[in-house]
């Protein structure tokens, strides 16, 4: 999107509206193939409909089926795989990109960008790819090996973006904890965070990082969470399991002991932290004995957040050639009781924070009724988690980008309502423009540009 801006063109979030049409698209796993292609072939009618000349398809579907795209859906007029972006406005112009191979993608400082988010948060990928061999993982086939971005470079983004007015910055990668080690900078990521903690800003500011590999997570980085208010007291460290033969299969190592001990380690030292995580269930060879050693271990975790997901078994991973299939009815059921053990969990977690005053940061009027407003906790990341529901408040209306205190006055499974309090900083100012990094234009000569 940031290149296409940079070239002129308007983007727009009607489909029926554009000259051309792309689509990103996901294939991790069935569901994720299913909903690309079916969005791929929804845009497609607007060929016939609407006024797009050109559809355009990216993402990790073409590197997974780029041959069947080109051979079952005529419909698609180009393509771009993960490491292409940069022909995506020659594609969209008309033209052709050049034939060489594409290298290993990774954008910088300097890559014409545009947040897609709202403007009081913002995403910044601090690496590409993944060296971790887990069995039931295809992305470092369609994304490639580990790559960090420039420890300024990654700074820089930062400090742009708060000065335009972001208040949370969450930093994403396919492994977070990894960053720096291919630059040979040892506990990179508490470095980066250190740093980052210490740009200055007008107003408090968060920053948050996902996807912790377990054994990657340092007393080093423990510490620096610890250490700085700007950083947000939530670790996301995804598990899959807790059953020792299991996350050998996954060729993960680890154990549910050893994680509890790693848990503690983490509360002891950043108090109040809030612990997310996931788990697949239903992974070739896991037994009913392995899903109870999992039940009791998520009693026992006491996780903040929890995600489930089924096994997906994908022709190109290697654990579709294990043995031990689970069947999709057990599958089914082993998600369906873990969430609603965890539902109690959190529940329990809720309610313990009613009477409480804590900061969130303000999203907007909630989308679910006029009569609420949304925020976020530290421990809620954007998407992902619950939401603080806002139902009174006391001084100025609530305003989005806003940090305030919030009285918790009501607990629920995954959310929880309060009073907002007054604020006790000043109204927010953003850079008019949601556009970062954005170059020059267009010539204003040449003939216009294709509205996308």
């Amino acid at each position: 999107m940031g290149q296409l801006a940079a070239r002129g063109h308007e983007l727009t979030p009607h489909p029926g509206e554009a000259d051309v049409l792309v689509v990103n698209t996901c294939s991790f796993i069935d569901p994720a193939k299913k909903e690309s292609i079916d969005t791929i072939l929804e845009m497609a009618e607007y060929k016939k409909v609407g006024r797009a000349r050109k559809l355009i398809v990216a993402g990790c579907l073409v590197e997974r089926y780029r041959g069947d795209i080109r051979r079952e859906m005529p419909e698609v007029d180009a393509i771009v795989g993960t490491n292409e972006l940069d022909a995506i406005v020659a594609l969209c112009e008309g033209g052709q990109p050049a034939d060489a191979q594409p290298q290993p993608y990774l954008y910088h400082d300097l890559t014409p960008r545009v947040l897609s988010t709202p403007r009081h948060y913002a995403y910044i990928k601090i690496a590409e790819g993944c060296d971790h061999p887990c069995s039931f993982c295809v992305i470092p086939q369609y994304r490639g090996a580990f790559r960090s971005r420039r420890f300024e470079s990654v700074v820089n983004e930062a400090a742009r973006l708060f000065q335009q007015g972001v208040r949370e910055i969450n930093l994403i990668g396919q492994d977070t904890t990894c960053y720096g080690e291919d630059l040979g900078i040892r506990d990179g990521l508490a470095a980066l965070l250190d740093r980052l903690a210490r740009i200055e800003t007008p107003r408090e500011k968060w920053i948050r990082f996902l996807y912790a590999y377990p054994n990657k997570v340092t007393q080093k980085l423990l510490d620096t969470i610890a250490g700085h208010a700007a950083l947000v007291k939530y670790i996301d460290m995804p598990l899959q399991h807790s059953s020792a033969g299991v996350l050998k299969r996954m060729k993960r190592g680890g154990a549910g002991d050893l994680f509890l001990k790693l848990l503690e380690r983490i509360r002891r030292t950043i108090p109040g932290v809030a612990i997310r995580t996931s788990f697949i269930v239903g992974f070739p060879g896991e037994t009913a004995s392995d899903f109870e050693e999992l039940c009791r271990f998520v009693e026992a975790a006491k996780f903040d957040n929890l995600g489930v997901f089924a096994y997906s078994d994908e022709d190109t991973s290697a654990s579709f050639h294990l043995d031990g299939k689970v069947d999709g009815r057990t599958i089914y059921n082993r998600r369906r009781r873990l969430m609603a053990l965890q539902r109690r969990v959190a529940r329990a977690r809720n309610r313990g924070l009613v009477g409480r005053e804590i900061p969130v940061l303000v999203e907007g009027p909630s989308p679910e009724t006029d009569l609420l407003w949304s925020g976020r906790t530290h421990g809620q990341a954007p998407d992902i988690d619950g939401v603080a529901l806002i139902n009174d408040f006391e001084g100025a209306e609530p305003r989005p980008g806003e940090i305030r205190r919030l009285r918790i006055t009501e607990a629920h499974d995954y959310d929880v309502v309060g009073t907002l309090l007054a604020p006790n900083e000043e109204a927010p100012r953003f850079a008019p423009a949601g556009l970062v990094n954005i170059a020059p234009l267009a010539d204003p000569l040449k003939p216009a540009a294709p509205a996308l």
